[in-house]
């Protein structure tokens, strides 16, 4: 994602990148480890199956986990940053925590035998951020609870979403390529990306700038001032991806990118036969949306305040993923609607045998187990290995499944529950395989 709604995301400054020499032996220590493991065999055998799964000639369910509570991850000092210069402790963290997962939760992750090194790219976001008041549990954990701050009341208010202008620093990119080559090129290769997969989730941020109560309210007292929002947000959005391509700043998704909020990209549909790898256009690529705040939202205005409006942007995907936490067990009709789909998310809180049966065999479901079972006073793995058997039971093996774990907000501190859900998953995994 490019920006987020809490803050405006500054423009990268264009300047030599120096690196001491003990902070480029750290690194390099590292990048000697990644190295190892991004040439073992499983590598593409893990691949293989992440693009039979995505192609709906799934062999067995896959297992990954994301969106980790870091601050709790710490064992034996394997994610203490040793680096003092920022860049350097920047590739250090993305490292460490690479490196980590491998060894402790890998599930079905993939490690690449390169290092990615990001171009300079800006977007001046939407012109309007989200004003809250937080609350926190603990200081080491970046999930706060939000009180937002109303910011769009009526339709003059509209014209605070402003239509983004994208960039590409080519210098600061050069430097970045400089400092990455200095570091790693006789390691691993350096491979140079743009913008890949886009989370695209207009209603996740509208209801930052209008209030959660106020925008639920207003879908039934004032249609025509959230459907005017929804669609300016959407051009935004919209003038942005044009950038991004008129720019060839995109980058393929067919690969261990994350794709919507579930699993890996691998498709051998892409990107397709109207590719273009000096122009690289979202027709190469998977889209995705969603509307998490429509849970109790009604299929007729999910329909017609979210899908309806997200058509424009999931018609210009090759690919498309859609949901996210929101429950859509009632509302399968509507997906059937949405050009391309091949991926649904699949909560914890839907009815699961009912979105089983709907979807059946023809889409991949992104089962997302609950991940309440790592926070509760005692850990019982053999509470975890049956939600996970339940599950793939109601599948009767028909289906094409992907265990995604996310939004871990806490494990109580004790890193090795979320090792050994990891070990269950795939084990479970193994037991569904063709």
């Amino acid at each position: 994602m490019l920006h987020d709604p809490s803050h405006h995301t500054p423009m990268v400054l264009a300047r030599e990148i120096h690196i001491a020499e003990d902070d480029k032996n750290i690194l390099r220590g590292l990048a000697e480890q990644k190295a190892v493991i991004g040439s073992l065999p499983i590598q593409r055998e893990k691949a293989r199956l992440w693009t039979a799964l995505n192609d709906l000639k799934s062999e067995r369910p896959m297992v990954w986990i994301n969106e980790i509570c870091w601050n709790e991850m710490n064992v034996d000092d394997e994610l203490t940053l040793q680096c003092q210069g920022e860049w350097a402790r920047e590739q250090e963290q993305i490292l460490r925590r690479e490196l980590y997962q491998w060894n402790h939760l890998p599930g079905d992750m993939v490690v690449n035998p390169w290092i990615e090194c990001p171009l300079a790219i800006h977007s001046t976001d939407f012109g309007i951020k989200e004003a809250t008041d937080t609350k926190e549990t603990d200081h080491e954990n970046d999930i706060v609870s939000r009180h937002f701050h109303v910011q769009i009341e009526a339709l003059a208010d509209l014209e605070k979403i402003k239509m983004p202008v994208v960039t590409h620093d080519e210098q600061a990119t050069a430097f970045r390529e400089q400092a990455f080559n200095e570091v790693f090129a006789d390691l691993l290769p350096v491979k140079t990306v743009g913008q890949s997969h886009i989370w695209f989730t207009p209603w996740d941020f509208l209801i930052r700038w209008t209030g959660i109560e106020q925008a639920m309210i207003g879908l039934y007292e004032e249609p025509d001032l959230y459907h005017a929002a929804v669609d300016r947000l959407v051009d935004a959005w919209m003038a942005e991806l044009d950038q991004l391509e008129s720019q060839s700043l995109l980058e393929l998704d067919n690969s261990n990118v994350r794709v919507g909020s579930g699993g890996y990209g691998y498709a051998s549909e892409l990107p397709g036969k109207e590719y273009n790898p000096k122009h690289i256009t979202p027709r190469n690529m998977w889209g995705c949306s969603n509307a998490q705040i429509f849970s109790s939202v009604s299929p007729e205005m999910h329909r017609d305040f979210a899908i309806a409006h997200d058509m424009r942007w999931m018609e210009r995907w090759r690919l498309n993923y859609y949901g996210c936490c929101e429950p859509l067990d009632n509302k399968v009709e509507l997906l059937l609607r949405i050009p391309n789909l091949r991926k649904v998310s699949v909560s914890p809180w839907c009815n699961s045998g009912k979105i089983i049966e709907g979807l059946g065999s023809d889409y991949v479901i992104s089962r997302k187990p609950s991940p309440a079972i790592l926070a509760t006073n005692t850990w019982q793995p053999e509470q975890a290995r049956k939600q996970i058997r339940e599950f793939m039971d109601l599948t009767e093996g028909q289906s094409h499944v992907e265990l995604i774990m996310k939004d871990i907000s806490t494990v109580r501190h004790k890193p090795q529950r979320l090792w050994e859900w990891s070990k269950i998953a795939l084990e479970e995994a193994e037991r569904f395989s063709a």
